[in-house]
């Protein structure tokens, strides 16, 4: 029998604020954390708007020296993991620094370091870029500085798959533990790519909203009146555990992850299956990984990253897998008050799947003002629903057509 692994402790920093109670707080009241840009000028770029994180002190979770030498997505992780192990209170030795490993996940890792670095070459010189360069910048440090700041020496690796990446991450941890490779581990994912570059690419792609008249209004998942997601940063982490584990030092558990599932569309490299195959399969792999049935499923935190593509297909998708049962069970996209967190999004959306089991309370989809014929569910409209929320679907699906869709339930001994 394959073993239980649970949640115990969570850590998050978004635009909605840093640590689990303001995230949660601001979430129960459908607040916006999308604004205009502040990091640079955007006079130049059709999309004005992003979900900044505000008030973050890096000094509060690294040295002076690394936050100098780290590309901010990093101490995003950083921040993160701290928050989830003081959260979980997971005492991590010598002893036991073998069996805690961590797996984290980025789409696209130091952008804004590169950027600089690549102006730094242009106007000065080869000579001048940093010897930090390259180890400030790369995906898998997130997890390897995590791993290097707590002392966890058990399984340790990175997940590039766009904005699957964290939900990739959290799934590859659960699949770790239960089958023995470690007790527990730190998950989850980060990202902060607002930059000029990265504003600029998503831009010609025509993927961004360009409604910077009304930011926070502008991540309308599910709504007819959608014209593309909103870029933003930040991330999160998760301690999951053998049950047993956590049991025998009485920590405080959250949930269980009892179902993970991942496919392809082998469709197109950035717009969905239209018709949603790819995520039908996904969801349907998670559903019998857990030995569920779609009836089980109390609310889902669907991807919807307010793109015409993407809202329609993952609609489809849940129709297909849920039947006549899809328009009963509530599906939310926290994205329309985050933002879109690219390779921190999974995790994020995560956390907040699992206070909604804790809190019995199902985010809202903000901004639903005009329905879109084509996405005819309950997104549970404008306002925070309370209602018991025993198990819940987090969807994830990246650019490549890479889908990851995970399943907690309520712990029950």
């Amino acid at each position: 029998m394959a073993r239980r692994v649970v949640v115990t402790g969570l850590g998050m920093v978004t635009p909605l604020g840093i640590g689990v109670e303001e995230n949660w707080e601001a979430i129960s009241k459908g607040k916006s954390g999308v604004g205009h840009i502040t990091k640079f000028d955007t006079s130049s770029f059709a999309s004005k708007i992003a979900g900044e994180v505000k008030d973050f002190r890096s000094e509060d979770f690294l040295s002076p020296k690394d936050a100098r030498h780290l590309d901010i997505f990093i101490h995003y992780a950083i921040a993160s993991a701290r928050m989830a192990i003081e959260d979980s209170k997971l005492k991590i030795t010598p002893e036991n620094s073998y069996r805690i490993g961590c797996v984290t996940g980025s789409g696209i890792g130091g952008l804004s370091t590169i950027e600089f670095y690549h102006s730094v070459l242009l106007e000065k010189g080869p000579r001048r870029i940093s010897p930090f360069f390259i180890p400030g910048i790369i995906a898998n440090m997130a997890t390897g500085q995590i791993a290097i700041e707590l002392g966890a020496r058990g399984p340790n690796t990175a997940i590039v798959t766009a904005c699957a990446a964290s939900s990739h991450a959290i799934g590859e941890s659960f699949k770790m533990i239960q089958r023995g490779a470690a007790d527990a581990m730190i998950t989850g994912g980060t990202e902060a790519c607002i930059t000029p570059l990265a504003l600029g690419g998503f831009t010609s792609m025509k993927s961004l909203s360009t409604r910077n008249e009304e930011p926070e209004k502008a991540s309308r998942p599910f709504d007819n009146q959608r014209d593309g997601f909103i870029i933003s940063e930040g991330g999160g982490m998760i301690i999951l555990e053998e049950l047993n584990h956590a049991l025998d030092r009485a920590a405080d558990i959250y949930a269980e992850i009892i179902g993970y599932g991942m496919s392809s569309d082998a469709y197109h490299f950035t717009a969905p299956d239209p018709e949603g195959i790819g995520a039908s399969l996904c969801i349907e792999v998670a559903l019998k990984d857990a030995g569920l049935h779609p009836a089980d499923i109390d609310y889902i935190n669907a991807h919807g990253t307010s793109t015409k593509l993407n809202d329609i297909s993952e609609t489809k998708a849940i129709k297909s897998v849920f039947g006549d049962y899809a328009f009963k069970v509530p599906v939310s996209s926290t994205k329309s008050m985050t933002g879109h967190l690219l390779g921190g999004a999974g995790v994020v959306e995560v956390i907040y799947s699992i206070l909604a089991i804790r809190n019995s309370l199902i985010p809202p989809t903000i901004n639903y003002e005009f329905p879109d014929p084509e996405c005819d569910l309950d997104y549970v409209p404008n306002k925070a629903r309370k209602d018991m929320v025993r198990i819940v679907l987090s969807n994830s699906f990246g650019f490549g057509g890479t889908n990851s869709s995970l399943i907690f339930k309520e712990y029950t001994p």
